[in-house]
């Protein structure tokens, strides 16, 4: 029985494996794409619970990825965003939350941690 389905966009792959598992595990149906062009394909065409985005990917940044999905016509316009990044900056945070980012999660983190971020936002 799955409940939610997530896309999770991370270029690298052995974490967005982890991740994938990890949340597919407690029951989310997980899209996966390997970069923010991916990501904003999979946007543009299908409905989604919630979207993981990182921060740093090929192509298209995750700012750069929900910047166009708060500002353009599409089916996840409002859909929380857990933007998964390595930069803990001030001016970092400005930038993601100005880009609609719900929440984000500076790497490292635990899968549970994850996970439980998740929960918060999708079942609220």
């Amino acid at each position: 029985m799955s409940k939610y389905n997530i896309l999770m966009a991370d270029d690298e792959v052995a974490l967005r494996f982890l991740l994938t598992e990890t949340l597919a595990d407690e029951g989310y149906n997980i899209t996966e794409a390997e970069d923010g062009k991916e990501a904003l394909d999979y946007i543009k065409v299908n409905t989604y619970d919630l979207i993981i985005l990182d921060y740093m990917m090929p192509e298209f940044t995750g700012v750069e990825v929900c910047e166009w999905l708060r500002n353009n016509d599409n089916p996840n316009q409002g859909a929380p965003v857990i933007l998964l990044t390595a930069k803990a900056l001030d001016k970092d945070r400005e930038r993601a939350k100005a880009a609609g980012v719900s929440t984000y999660i500076v790497k490292p983190f635990s899968p549970l941690q994850l996970v439980d971020t998740v929960q918060q936002l999708i079942e609220s």
